[in-house]
């Protein structure tokens, strides 16, 4: 990774990026001793025009240590998720390999998530887990939706401000229907939301 020579960034080669759109579920809050139950991840451009999408249901190593909170919200059950097909935690990283050669073929992909340190620690055990590392997939810088916003001046930090101004969609808060890949739609469009708002700014502004 570190062998890599120089790349140009977003600014100076914009048809050389995408994101990947990321958000996970799991058996707790705290990496490397709760586990990822499933991952969404959607590919786009800059701009958020949709490429591809991947859902993985993912079977924990140690499923007796889900925390009642997330399975309040995920539902997770680890026989219910053994009859929809979830994969073992080293089969889950290489169907994200696999998927994000597809998907991104030779661009740059910058990882994109609503809460970054979160999706990326999960993310980081898992390929740990697999002896293998995400870092080989997207640039070292993460983005995430708050700081966006929060950039544009508005630090409503669940982001009800802009999808209520823009009529953004919501994700299920059913528990058996909330998943990674509904979570990493919706961030998709609170990001394109958050970009026409930014576009809405700079039209109000007065013409010198």
């Amino acid at each position: 990774m570190e062998a890599k020579g120089p790349i140009p960034h977003p600014t100076e080669a914009p048809d050389q990026w995408l994101l990947a759109h990321i958000d996970v579920e799991t058996t707790g809050l705290l990496p490397g001793y709760h586990e990822m139950i499933d991952i969404g991840i959607v590919m786009t451009t800059l701009e958020g025009t949709f490429i591809d999408s991947l859902f993985l249901r993912i079977q924990p190593a140690h499923p007796e240590r889900l925390s009642p909170g997330a399975r309040a919200v995920n539902a997770f059950d680890a026989h219910k998720w053994a009859q929809l097909g979830a994969l073992n935690r080293s089969a889950a990283v290489d169907s994200i390999i696999s998927f994000h050669k597809r998907a991104a073929g030779d661009n740059h992909v910058l990882m994109v998530a609503y809460n970054s340190h979160f999706d990326s620690a999960f993310l980081d055990h898992l390929f740990r887990s697999a002896n293998k590392t995400w870092r080989e997939m997207y640039y070292y810088f993460i983005l995430d939706i708050p700081s966006m916003a929060w950039g544009l001046g508005l630090k409503d930090l669940n982001s009800a401000w802009i999808m209520d101004r823009y009529q953004v969609k919501d994700e299920p808060h059913i528990a058996d229907q909330h998943t990674g890949i509904t979570g990493a739609m919706v961030n998709v469009r609170i990001y394109k939301a958050l970009l026409q708002y930014r576009q809405d700014l700079l039209a109000a502004v007065p013409v010198p």
